[in-house]
């Protein structure tokens, strides 16, 4: 039956405060279980899991999914009268045990995104309870008129038809990088989410969403574009990867760019991330030190029909001349231990949703993932159910020797 408004808001505000202020009771942002009691682990083991129920709304937002349609989906009504907290496809680091998480562009599709409003999450997942705070955000917004094509919304409020934002940085002066699918650009944002300076394209690369196309043809898939963006440990360059291949290169190859802060313009240097197969894509992709990225492989499969979904190494050094960053699989997200049976999992969990994408390093030894539930699409948990948004803890059986200013 379809969700009443009223309904809607009361679980919205029954996740931001009830449970919220049950969670702080309990400890906010309360640590995995400690690192040193896993330093023996032989496989990559479950150390913490917490998840935000996929029916989470911003309170007292705006109205979305106007273009969903009114029949079911995963047994969800659409439209909604708020905006839905989901679609995880950047995070960085927030302070205090909390973090700042990007929701993408809305409900997949330029078309169908016209009334989400581009949003940074901050929330604080509360491992002894299993929940996720929602703590607030902040809109994406471009107030003094950066942009020079025309927006949706006249108050300038950016949204999921403007842009498809799936990667994010932290700029050592505390702004933020964001990478965008559409262009593909590159956006900068000042803390508080205002866009700083127009959008910076990438030479020679068109999605057909690109609005500078002009009729043109264009050279990448529909919202192909920046999927994962690394920084530099120095916070000089940025490492923006594309998840599509431009047309003419070989198949599944990937380019990864260098973007120099201090000139304000690519540097001309790129790299190739070569597929293991030309039919998957990339999630994320992040910096351990100097050369190394952690980067998300996955197939489009949910549930049982997930096979692929895993995390490399990325060296861009080549060591074995081959031409693509050398990769060295650091987990596979469907066989990770879990001898706690955390979250009420048997002995080996699996991440199995159709897009995984966000990785962040938290120690030497621990990285975090989190899914998109791309809400309310995807139900690669439970069939027929619209997918919560996880966020999991990982314990590595070795060491990633990151650069200790990547995990600041």
């Amino acid at each position: 039956m379809h969700l009443p408004s009223a309904l809607m808001r009361s679980i919205a505000i029954r996740v931001g405060t009830a449970a919220g202020v049950a969670a702080l009771t309990l400890g906010l942002a309360a640590s995995p279980t400690p690192a040193h009691d896993h330093d023996d682990v032989r496989t990559p083991t479950l150390t913490g899991f917490a998840s935000l129920p996929a029916q989470t709304y911003v309170p007292a937002s705006d109205p979305s999914g106007a273009a969903l349609g009114t029949a079911p989906i995963n047994g969800v009504v659409p439209p909604f009268a708020d905006q839905p907290v989901q679609g995880f496809s950047g995070i960085v680091r927030g302070g205090g045990g909390a973090y700042e998480v990007l929701s993408d562009n809305g409900f997949g599709a330029k078309a169908n995104s016209a009334d989400y409003a581009l949003r940074v999450q901050r929330l604080a997942p509360v491992f002894r309870t299993g929940a996720i705070d929602v703590l607030g955000g902040f809109h994406l917004t471009d107030p003094d008129g950066k942009v020079p094509f025309p927006l949706t919304r006249p108050d300038r409020v950016l949204t999921g038809a403007d842009f498809d934002v799936e990667s994010i940085t932290r700029a050592v002066d505390g702004t933020y990088w964001i990478g965008d699918e559409f262009g593909p650009f590159l956006l900068h944002f000042d803390r508080t989410g205002r866009l700083l300076s127009a959008p910076v394209s990438l030479p020679g690369v068109f999605a057909p969403e690109n609005p500078y196309l002009a009729g043109g043809t264009p050279n990448l898939g529909g919202s192909k574009g920046f999927e994962g963006m690394a920084i530099s440990p120095d916070g000089r360059y940025l490492y923006p990867l594309l998840e599509g291949t431009v047309t003419g290169d070989p198949a599944g190859a990937l380019r990864m760019y260098e973007f120099d802060l201090r000139a304000g313009a690519y540097s001309g240097k790129r790299w190739t991330y070569q597929l293991d197969s030309p039919a998957h894509a990339i999630g994320d992709a992040i910096a351990v030190d100097a050369n190394r990225f952690l980067v998300i492989e996955r197939d489009g499969g949910q549930g049982d029909a997930a096979l692929v979904k895993k995390i490399y190494l990325a060296d861009r050094r080549d060591r074995d001349r081959d031409g693509a960053l050398d990769k060295t699989l650091v987990v596979d997200l469907l066989n990770i231990a879990n001898p706690k049976r955390l979250g009420g999992f048997g002995p080996v969990f699996r991440f199995p949703f159709t897009t995984i994408e966000d990785v962040i390093v938290l120690d030497d030894k621990t990285i975090a993932v989190l899914n998109d539930n791309n809400y309310p699409s995807s139900s690669g948990r439970t069939p027929g159910l619209p997918d919560n948004n996880e966020f999991i803890t990982i314990r590595l059986p070795k060491s990633l020797h990151p650069d200790g200013r990547t995990l600041r």
